[in-house]
């Protein structure tokens, strides 16, 4: 059976009120539940005699304004069909995922029912967290009937099911049940024929079956099948089952009385929390109805203490932050004095770096002016003499006086330091040479 194991969200999903009807073969039984965190109660309880002799809209009349009178319109009904016309059956699987069971359970469905070529409604479950799976098997001209009745009552459903598929996740509401199980429906009513036996135990997780035989000879026959202890004492199914805070008044609070609202008792309690563990269900998906409005309340409370950490998360947040930013303030604050020091420091040291810089560019510009004389004076020779020298640092202007001034240019062009050389003026002869004026281009030379 599915259910819900996390203990903080069972707690959260312990909260709703449901409707469950038992199914006889003459009566209808009624129970309204309520359950909260820290118990349940019986709202009220109605009887409806005769149900399939009498019209539907009359007892569906009479259903509609016991659920009105107690502020339950809005409810959807699980109804526990007769034992009788539910087969159930056990299936192992060991190691086949949740995913993989429905295809290896139709695969043998056939295999599990009686009814041949009938059309078969099924429904199943895996057991706990167990490699069994629960499969319950009805004929689906008997499911027909009873979804056709109900409708025509006007009842909405939520499932249909039977006893032991609600026994199972009602006994869990509050607490795990402790195991071994073994109890008899009715047994402080003086169960007849057929005795209906409820179980669970290490070897066999759920077990529930009728027996057209006596109580104790019944009772025998399924503690072979659980494989408990011969002996073991029996309980009647509704000490299993949460003890009832409150009931009306008219309540039958005998044992017997007790003995023959278990059932109804059950089907309520696991109408009303069915995210804590939804039985088998025989009823057709798409008739289902959902009816609970309590059932959003634990989705309520979760987004609300979502939203209330969300606020806290962003107000720590704007604390957080505001506290960084007086850190960071004082940071500045102690350590602005020595960052002004620095800064005045990197200023030195880039006027200190660029007077380095301009004179090393002085020191090469002088040794590069050298150069230029030296080779000037080597292809200047004597008796040839410069009479002025202009050194710029793209060009170099020559002028003197030399006995043939007209090879100069191949000269200076031949130099690595000159290029482009010309004559700026037209040659002039005196009485002991030629005086001329010569531009070059600087090639190599320093600025």
């Amino acid at each position: 059976m599915a259910e819900l194991s996390a203990p903080f969200l069972r707690q959260l999903f312990r909260f709703g009120t449901g409707a469950g009807i038992v199914a006889d073969e003459r009566d209808l039984h009624v129970c309204l539940t309520r359950v909260r965190p820290n118990g349940a109660r019986v709202l009220a309880t109605l009887l409806i005699e005769d149900y399939r002799n009498r019209p539907a809209a009359e007892w569906g009349a009479e259903y509609a304004a016991f659920l009105k009178a107690n502020s339950a319109a809005h409810l959807a009904a699980l109804v526990v069909l007769p034992r009788s016309e539910v087969i159930v059956r056990y299936v192992r699987l060991p190691g086949v995922a949740d995913e993989d069971a429905p295809a290896a359970i139709r695969f043998q469905i056939d295999s599990l029912h009686p009814f041949q070529d009938e059309e078969v409604a099924s429904d199943f479950h895996r057991i706990g967290r167990s490699d069994t799976f629960l499969v319950a098997l009805a004929q689906g001209s008997a499911i027909a009937f009873y979804t056709s009745l109900f409708a025509e009552a006007g009842i909405q459903l939520a499932g249909l099911t039977f006893s032991g598929g609600a026994v199972y996740p009602s006994i869990r509401l509050f607490a795990p049940p402790a195991r071994p199980l073994l109890a008899v429906k009715g047994l402080h009513a003086t169960a007849g024929s057929p005795v209906e036996i409820y179980g669970e135990s290490d070897s066999h997780p759920v077990f529930s079956a009728e027996f057209d035989m006596p109580v104790e000879r019944a009772v025998a026959l399924a503690s072979a099948e659980l494989r408990i202890e011969p002996g073991t004492e029996a309980r009647d199914l509704a000490d299993l089952l949460p003890a009832w805070q409150s009931a009306p008044e008219s309540f039958d609070f005998s044992d017997s009385g007790k003995s023959r609202f278990a059932p109804i008792w059950a089907a309520s309690l696991a109408a009303a929390c069915p995210r804590l563990g939804s039985p088998v269900n025989l009823l057709p998906l798409e008739l289902r109805k959902s009816s609970s409005r309590a059932m959003y309340v634990p989705t309520i409370v979760l987004a609300s203490i979502l939203a209330l950490l969300l606020v806290i998360l962003l107000g720590q947040r704007s604390v957080m932050q505001s506290r960084y930013s007086g850190v960071l303030e004082s940071e500045v604050a102690r350590l602005s004095p020595h960052a002004a020091k620095l800064e005045a420091l990197d200023r030195r040291i880039a006027t200190s770096s660029l007077r380095i810089q301009q004179l090393d560019q002085f020191r090469q510009r002088t040794r590069s002016h050298l150069d230029i004389v030296l080779d000037l004076t080597q292809m200047l020779p004597p008796p040839a003499y410069l009479m002025s020298l202009q050194v710029s640092p793209k060009e170099v202007i020559v002028a003197g006086e030399i006995e043939q001034a007209d090879t100069l240019l191949k000269k200076l062009d031949s130099s690595p330091r000159f290029a482009n050389s010309e004559f700026t003026m037209p040659l002039a002869r005196t009485g002991t040479g030629e005086v001329f004026r010569i531009r070059s281009t600087r090639e190599g030379g320093q600025p």
